[in-house]
This record gives structure tokens, C-alpha cells and sequence, in this order.
């Protein structure tokens, strides 16, 4: 999302800003790369982002939810996601969820264990309520991105391995009040190297042969999600490349007749919509750094803090003094390096280190861009502070 610098704003900071129009393209570019493949169904990813103002939009897209908790659960179905096109995952799901999917009747359950199986089908024995369920399996399939969001190795806590699958598979044949349905996976996320969705089909082509060798069939093929954004270029990649994505699938995947194949995308959705906007409290001059002060914290954006995630940082303020000069002066601004820090009592509570940006003025506003997956829905009230309020862009310049 791009805010226009010389538009007034004057709202609390600091606060999450979606750019609802932009969600609706992404949107878009998505039905445009799964028309025509009416066994394509796309699930949103809810903890990349449960904001209201933006499930609502997804919801209407017709997408189904993946779901890793009953809160998520219960949001999902609050904003209208049909129970049907609901997916639940998640490594330790305690009773009452599960008790929650069952009556509340969700597509199927995501599992990854054979003692999370033995769970599900008592609680299904004790309500009478048959339960349909997908294997989580772990490819051991290396993701080229941080090794805390890499989910598909051997060492990771996700999923059953490999040589356990069949074994899995007859358990839940076994049970009278369980349906084996299909398969599910995830590699990881931040995922920008095509390659590793190839090496995920390739892997599900394997263990698809050993299934039909055991007589068996997956009507479901879940491959996840993972797809990235561009966190160093937002405007100039708003939208990720759905084509690459899907096709990759379509091209490199082997699905047998009447397969289903699921897809569980979250922050290539949300993460482009989504801006926080802060401002400077103080430019504090130190012997050895300057630091931009700013009134946002590792509470509204724990992922630099977190993962040493990277953020597009902009000077708002200082591009509209730019704008504002007249007519054949020279649009420049003097830059200085500054760590933008929050205010927060932890040392982790950083923004960015050197970064370059015109001169920074206590006031200004800055927009940290690429936040809309992860940010709001992570925040925190450490330090008594409180949740930022979220507004639209079309809420934002509504503003007095």
C-alpha cells in the first residue's frame, strides 16, 4: 500500500492502515490463476491476519479458511466462512478444540500425529460425530527462507514422517467413526524460489505411487502454503506472482483422477495490504549512532524483533516537505543513517539498522511497509501498552 505523503492525515499512531482495494486485486489474481480448475480450492491462512475489515472482503472471494486453533476456528465462522471450507490444523490441538470442529462440522482436520488420531476419534466416539481427516506429512523438503518458519524438515516438530504414513493410514481405517481423506503438507513460509514447490511435488508424486501400491487413495491434496512477498520492493511488487505459484502445481504436480487440491496462503494475500504507521518522538544523537524514535514498538511489529525481519521503512513527512517546494527548486532532502528503534524496554525493539532516510524530524510520520501479515494479529500489550487501532484507506483519509 502507498500513502500519498501530501494527503491529510491526522490519526493516532500508532496504527495499522489496509488498503482494502488492494486486497480486492489480489484477490482477483488469484480467481484469474484457479479459473477454469474447479478442484483448485484456496483456504486463507487466518493467523496471518483475523482483522474483520479484511476477512469480510476474502470471505465474499469465495475462498475457505485454514484454521490452526478453535479461536480461529470461531472467527472463521463470525465472518462467514462456510464450516465446509474450513481446514484445522496445528500440532497440539487440545480437546476443546477439537470438540469445537466436530460439532461446528469443518471440512477436515489437519493431522499430525497418530496420538492426536487416537484423540480425535474418542471425542468423535463420545459425540457420535464422524470426523474426516488429512494426514500432515513431512516431506523433509529443505525451504530456502528463515530457519524459523521452516516447517517441513525432519527435525522440525510438524507433522508424521514419511515412513510412518501407511502405517497412520491404516489406524484411522481402523476406526469406525474417522475418514482418511487425504494428505496435507507445508514447507514453510516466505517461500520465493519456485524450486522449493517443486521439490514438494516431486516429493507428493513419490508417496503418491507408495499409496496406490498399498491400495490406497487421497481424495485430498493439501500442499499448504508459503508463498512470499516482497518486503524490499512493496510498490513495485504490490501483488505476488500467482502465476509462477500455481502453475508450478499445475505443471509439476501428478494428481489422479478427481483429486482435490488444496492451497492455504496467507500472507501473499494480506501482507502487500497492510501499512503501520508511526512517528518520530525523538531524533536522539549519540556519539557513535543516530536514532529515529518512534512511537511504534516490537507490540504492533514483533517480526524484526522475532525473525530480524526487514521492513521498507518511509519518511512521509519528510517526501511531502519535498513535494511542497515550489516550482523549479530541486525536489532532494538530505539523508542521514539512523537505527529506528521503538520504545519499548528491550534492546530488541528495532526497526532497522543504518538505514538511509531524508532527515528525520520529531513528528514526522513514517509508514513501515509490508505489515499486514503478522503484525496486527501478533501484537501484544507488553509494557500495559494498548492494541494499535486499524483503519482502511477509505477510513484513513475520512479522518477530521
Amino acid at each position: 500500500m502507498q500513502i500519498q505523503p501530501t494527503s491529510p492525515i491526522s490519526v493516532p499512531t500508532p496504527c495499522y492502515v489496509y488498503d482494502t482495494a488492494l486486497l480486492a486485486r489480489t484477490l482477483d489474481a488469484i480467481k484469474a490463476q484457479t479459473a477454469g480448475h474447479d478442484n483448485f480450492h484456496v483456504h486463507y491462512a487466518i493467523k496471518a491476519n483475523a482483522n474483520p475489515k479484511l476477512l469480510g472482503l476474502i470471505v465474499d472471494a469465495g475462498l475457505g479458511a485454514d484454521c490452526v486453533s478453535g479461536g480461529e476456528i470461531e472467527v472463521a465462522l463470525q465472518a462467514g466462512f462456510p464450516a465446509s471450507k474450513i481446514v484445522f490444523a496445528g500440532v497440539g490441538k487440545a480437546d476443546w478444540e477439537i470438540t469445537l470442529a466436530l460439532q461446528k462440522g469443518i471440512g477436515l482436520f489437519n493431522v499430525e500425529s497418530t496420538e492426536e488420531l487416537e484423540i480425535i476419534h474418542s471425542i468423535a466416539t463420545d459425540l457420535n460425530i464422524r470426523a474426516r481427516v488429512s494426514f500432515r506429512i513431512n516431506p523433509d523438503v529443505g525451504a530456502h527462507t528463515h530457519a524459523h518458519i521452516t516447517t517441513g524438515k525432519a527435525e522440525n516438530k510438524f507433522g508424521i514422517d514419511m515412513t510412518d504414513m501407511i502405517a497412520a493410514i491404516r489406524k484411522a481405517e481402523a476406526m469406525p467413526l474417522v475418514d482418511f481423506m487425504g494428505l496435507h503438507f507445508h514447507i514453510g513460509s516466505q517461500l520465493l524460489d519456485m524450486s522449493d514447490f517443486e521439490a514438494l511435488c516431486d516429493r507428493i508424486n513419490e508417496l503418491q505411487i507408495i499409496l496406490e501400491k498399498e491400495g490406497l487413495y487421497a481424495h485430498h491434496i493439501n500442499v499448504g502454503g508459503g508463498l512470499g512477498i516482497d518486503y524490499e520492493r512493496p510498490t513495485e511488487h504490490p501483488i505476488p506472482d500467482f502465476k509462477a505459484y500455481f502453475d508450478t502445481f499445475k505443471q509439476r504436480l501428478h494428481l489422479r483422477e478427481g483429486q482435490q487440491l488444496h492451497f492455504e496462503l496467507g500472507r501473499s494475500i494480506v501482507g502487500q495490504t497492510g501499512t503501520l504507521l508511526t512517528r518520530v518522538l525523538y531524533v536522539k544523537h549519540g556519539h557513535q549512532k543516530q536514532f529515529a524514535i518512534v512511537d511504534a514498538g516490537m507490540t504492533e511489529l514483533i517480526r524484526p524483533a522475532l525473525y530480524g525481519a526487514r521492513h521498507a521503512i518511509e519518511n512521509l513527512s519528510a517526501q511531502a516537505r519535498m513535494d511542497s517546494m515550489h516550482d523549479g527548486e530541486v525536489r532532494t532532502s538530505p539523508t542521514e543513517t539512523y537505527d529506528v528503534v521503538g520504545p519499548i524496554c528491550e534492546s530488541s525493539d528495532v526497526f532497522a539498522k543504518e538505514l538511509s532516510l531524508p532527515e528525520t524530524r520529531r513528528g514526522d510520520l513514517m509508514a513501515i511497509r509490508s505489515a499486514g501479515a503478522y503484525g496486527e494479529t501478533m501484537a501484544s500489550c507488553y509494557n500495559c501498552r494498548p492494541l494499535p487501532p486499524t483503519f482502511t484507506t477509505e477510513e484513513l483519509f475520512q479522518q477530521p
